[in-house]
């Protein structure tokens, strides 16, 4: 037995990692069943730590080797098999050390002194100033409040000598910014990382990257150039486009060592100009640039000194998780309007980055390229969906490149920005006949790991839909859109985590999104519902803080990477966290409503009555109002108990006391008690609305008598409904499992196959190519209006990939059960099939309806083991292997 596919913190041969404990993890190559593992770590020849023999299945461990900064270390590993026989050892791959301390850095932060290098003229402001200042001159400001421009992205450069006697065996670069950076030495870019060092709370951490320039760096004199722009920092952001949420004035800091030392770093020798060719850059808004000032001479880049500023080191980080990289290519199919436009079809809906190539330029052409999701209901090109222009400061989001060409061979590529589109409308007098456009999806690094397909080719696009607005919306963080707001909401990652952590590698995208929950979390213990942060401070921002199921996230996607990985950190790191939610919500639910009747007598104490609370949010047929003012705090309540469920679990995992443990037990116990006593009668939940059955049977709540009597009540309800969803924000993604779980799988195809609204095929049958923030987001001859990248209702893929399909995977716990409903497309499937790249190996899992038999195969990788229960009841434990099964 070998190990293979070896990562460390979830990545290959990672550089510049600053973790104390590393979660290395391996799959398993010949034999069955691994029995032990030993893994060695070394520092060139010398042995760091040995593990000695572990006896355990697991296919993964935690390592803590003795280190210091910028240590290389490499790692070892063999195994043994279900006969106690050792195999060869594996190569782990290599990890590398950042800058672990604050006096590692010797670099300083400078500022590139824009106002030496730029003055705006506001008689002649460049199209995205033109725009903002059109918008801010109509809104109502505080007292002597000014507009801010947007300003030209800052080159910077220095140069600097190699000494040719010293032979190079390694290089690193050290970089950061308050703001976006790129860098080139010797004129050439050292990555294919874009949108560095990444969003964050840069109240709190600043990331920085670690780069191997091994082959860019050359002896004798070599010159560095930075580029350096607005980012996450101080461009527009969320609806309400604030701008300069972290600060006005960007900064960089960098350093290159070569062999160890020190040879170039950051300082007040540096030189900058505001005179490249990236005019204007902002996340929301796009990019202007000139082309014709690519090479000006240095007398007309007016190169000026730049201004050393004393930020500290404290709150530098090393980029925890993967890099964000462009990845697929789209080519564009043009169209023309009725109106007459010219607009690009690039055939998905993304969030990503344009580039144009234009042969035959004459210097000063210009062309606009505005993006957008969708064609309105007359064909015509529209952004006015994800707009909301009365709120936003500048007026929208104005998502568009305005270019200016050089003189023949143009060749633009945005790098500042990202946007959500499919469409882009093209404004131009220049003539593009040979011109050519590409879309570039733009996502943080993350392999897909889940692949789909049934009989029915509108599910196939429904499983292919929630992979791209998880792709759309994992930039970094996972967002709720990549157009209006490209929030942090916990709400959307709670619901959705345990459907994308399956769909895609996106654990270390999950992880670094919570860190920057817990710099939110408030002294009362509610955690804001946006992390990182994406507009200034508000009375609502603040009022709503800590709603109910947005909150309880915070506990949710820890468990759910936990249960995925068996990665105990992500409890630990989380747990104080949890810890101050849930002491939260046990203060909320003593507070008490005067006269409340419906209040609980017996668990008085541990049953919510007041509070802000998004609720059932998106519920067809009730409003946002409707939603936030419903005081049955049947949602609050549910979250209550469940919440303290799954901490008790936590707890039990990282050994908490005993008594701690026994207390969580006790609370969520007597929240279910209260729940039941306020919410049932009889045994039953009288209510019209499908989430409030869901809820309960998702949960656990109920007693086996009464979680019987509600399964039935929402069978029947979705019967009523002729198949339709009636659910909202939360519970949309259970209702399907929850009813095939019970036995009504019927029902539970139902509802997955309806192609009617509101349903997730009726998108699919309107030409969605991903997931949409509404049902009605399109409608036949009405405007299209809300998000059409939201993955939240995607969230139904992990029932189609466990139910369905039938895998069901927990950290090398393995069941397969498949919940199978034959029909025609409209009411079930003959055919369905999975495959699944889980932190253990391949699992394949298919099943096909012939003869009026099942026909199941079934494929274990190495190292699993999986209890199999077939449709007709037989129930085995199963080895890695192949089979085939009929029933």
């Amino acid at each position: 037995m070998k190990a293979i596919n070896c990562k460390t913190e979830y990545r290959n041969n990672p550089i510049g990692i600053d973790a104390q404990d590393l979660y290395v993890s391996w799959q398993c190559q010949e034999g069955i069943m691994q029995s032990a593992y030993q893994i060695v770590v070394k520092k060139g020849s010398e042995i760091i730590l040995d593990t000695g023999k572990v006896e355990s299945k697991k296919m993964h461990a935690i390592i803590a080797p003795e280190h210091r900064s910028r240590d290389n270390m490499s790692w070892t590993i063999r195994l043994w098999d279900q006969d106690d026989c050792s195999g060869e050892w594996a190569d782990g791959g290599n990890f590398e050390y950042g800058l672990l301390n604050s006096d590692d850095w010797y670099a300083k932060w400078i500022e590139p002194s824009e106002e030496i290098g730029y003055q705006f003229d506001i008689g002649t402001p460049d199209y995205m100033n033109s725009t903002a200042l059109k918008a801010w001159n109509e809104k109502k400001h505080k007292k002597n409040e000014v507009f801010i421009p947007h300003k030209p992205a800052s080159v910077l450069r220095k140069k600097f000598c190699l000494d040719s006697m010293e032979k190079i065996e390694t290089a690193r670069v050290y970089a950061s910014a308050c703001g976006l950076y790129e860098i080139y030495i010797n004129g050439q870019k050292i990555t294919d990382y874009v949108l560095t060092p990444g969003t964050a709370n840069y109240k709190f951490e600043i990331p920085y990257q670690t780069y191997d320039v091994s082959n860019y760096v050359k002896t004798g004199e070599n010159e560095i150039h930075i580029i350096l722009g607005d980012g996450w920092y101080r461009s527009t952001s969320g609806v309400d486009g604030d701008r300069n949420l972290f600060g006005e004035k960007t900064a960089v800091i960098c350093q290159l060592e070569i062999n160890g030392k020190a040879i170039m770093s950051t300082d007040n020798t540096w030189q900058a100009s505001q005179n490249g060719p990236l005019r204007q850059n902002d996340m929301q808004h796009g990019e202007v640039y000139d082309a014709r000032m690519e090479n000006l001479s240095d007398d007309e880049m007016a190169w000026h000194e730049v201004k050393e500023v004393p930020i500290g080191y404290e709150l530098l980080k090393a980029m925890d998780t993967v890099p964000i990289l462009r990845m697929e290519r789209f080519d564009a199919t043009i169209l023309k309007t009725p109106k007459g436009d010219t607009v690009l079809d690039f055939g998905q809906n993304l969030a990503g980055q344009i580039e144009l190539i234009i042969p035959n330029g004459a210097a000063g052409e210009k062309i606009r390229l505005i993006h957008g999701e969708t064609l309105d209901q007359n064909g015509e090109f529209t952004q006015e969906n994800f707009q909301d222009r009365k709120r936003h400061k500048e007026g929208g989001t104005y998502q568009t490149i305005d270019y200016t060409m050089k003189a023949g061979y143009n060749h633009y590529h945005a790098n500042f920005t990202i946007m959500g589109f499919r469409y882009v409308k093209v404004e131009t007098n220049a003539d593009l006949s040979k011109a050519v456009f590409y879309a570039h999806a733009v996502y943080s690094q993350m392999m897909d790991t889940l692949s789909l397909t049934t009989s029915n080719t509108a599910l196939n696009q429904l499983v292919k839909n929630a992979m791209w607005s998880q792709k759309g919306n994992f930039c970094d963080i996972p967002t709720d859109c990549p157009t209006r707001e490209r929030a942090g909401w916990t709400g959307d990652a709670g619901i959705f985590a345990y459907t994308g952590l399956r769909l895609m590698e996106s654990v270390p995208v999950f992880k670094k999104w919570l860190r920057q929950c817990r710099y939110t979390q408030l002294s009362d213990g509610r955690v804001m519902n946006i992390a990182p942060p994406n507009n200034k401070p508000g009375f609502f921002a603040k009022l709503l803080a800590g709603s109910v199921a947005w909150g309880d996230a915070i506990i949710i996607v820890p468990w759910e990477i936990y249960q995925l990985t068996g990665d105990k950190r992500v409890l630990s790191e989380n747990y104080s966290m949890m810890c101050n939610w849930y002491s939260f919500l046990k203060k909320e639910a003593r507070k008490k409503k005067l006269f409340n009747k419906s209040h609980s007598k017996k668990n008085r104490n541990y049953v919510i009555e007041k509070g802000m609370n998004y609720g059932e949010w998106c519920e067809p047929g009730r409003s946002a109002a409707e939603s936030m003012k419903d005081g049955n705090y049947d949602v609050a309540n549910a979250y209550f108990a469940y919440s303290g469920m799954l901490m008790s679990k936590i707890a039990k995992i990282l050994d908490r006391p005993e008594a701690e443990v026994n207390e969580l037990i006790r609370v969520s116990e007597k929240a279910r008690q209260g729940y039941i006593e306020v919410y049932t009668e009889n045994g039953l939940i009288t209510t019209e609305r499908q989430c409030q059955l869901v809820r309960p049977l998702a949960f656990g709540l109920l007693h086996e008598e009464a979680d019987k009597l509600a399964a039935k009540q929402l069978a029947v309800m979705v019967k009523k409904e002729n198949g339709k969803l009636n659910t909202g924000f939360l519970t949309t993604p259970e209702i399907s499992r929850q009813l095939a779980k019970r036995g009504y799988i019927k029902e539970a195809y139902q509802l997955l196959l309806n192609p009617q609204m509101p349903g997730w095929l009726y998108e699919v049958n309107q030409g969605a190519t991903t997931l949409w923030e509404n049902w009605d987001g399109i409608q036949p001859g009405k405007e299209p209006k809300a998000s059409l990248n939201h993955y939240s209702y995607g969230a139904v893929v992990g029932w189609i990939m466990d139910g369905v399909c039938g895998i069901h995977y927990c950290d090398g716990e393995l069941v397969i059960q498949p919940e199978i409903y034959i029909g025609d497309d409209a009411n079930g499937l003959t055919s369905a099939k999975a495959t699944y790249d889980s932190p253990a190996g391949k699992i394949e899992m298919g099943w096909d309806y012939i003869n009026e038999k099942v026909h199941i195969h079934l494929f274990i990788p190495v190292g699993l083991e999986a209890k199999l229960i077939l449709p007709n009841g037989t129930q085995q434990r199963v080895l890695a292997g192949e089979y085939n099964y009929m029933c």
